[in-house]
């Protein structure tokens, strides 16, 4: 029963969601194959399909929730909320590298896994970002001001 709560409400948040997509967002210019506007499009399409198939045929296992996974769930909304924060002061490979180290440590990976993987995903991220989608991604004020300090003393 509280999944269908749950699908209903959600359904109602995401049709509102899909009306402003459809009718209220527009960019002066297409600067890819699809275009700004079919991102949200596509999206609320799929959010409602899925809500229908959860109102349509619920899950019937129940889970019961132990305060550590609340505690787990909190934290990952808080290093979400963190990481967007933080995302252009830092850049995107630095709180990338961050956000995912401590996500990998909070999901029980080794100490030397976290931290591989959070580079991993900095780096490749932001080398898949930049040279296969051509996407600007910024590259903090903390590096800015190294990479400044370090032309200074070159010169």
């Amino acid at each position: 029963m509280t999944d269908r709560i749950f699908a209903a409400v959600l359904l109602a948040v995401t049709i509102g969601y899909a009306v402003i997509a459809f009718t209220v967002i527009s960019a002066p210019f297409q600067y890819d194959p699809l275009g700004p506007e079919s991102w949200p499009q596509i999206l609320s399409i799929v959010a409602v399909l899925c809500l229908l198939y959860i109102l349509w045929r619920p899950d019937d296992v129940t889970m019961d929730l132990t305060r550590s996974v609340w505690f787990r769930l909190g934290a990952a909304v808080a290093l979400l909320l963190a990481y967007g924060r933080l995302y252009e002061p830092l850049g995107f490979v630095i709180a990338t590298i961050l956000f995912g180290t401590i996500m990998a440590l909070m999901l029980s990976a080794p100490r030397w896994g976290a931290v591989a993987f959070g580079v991993a995903a900095g780096v490749l991220g932001w080398l898949l970002c930049v040279t296969v989608m051509d996407l600007n991604l910024p590259e903090g004020a903390v590096v800015e001001a190294l990479l400044e300090t370090f032309n200074k003393e070159g010169n």
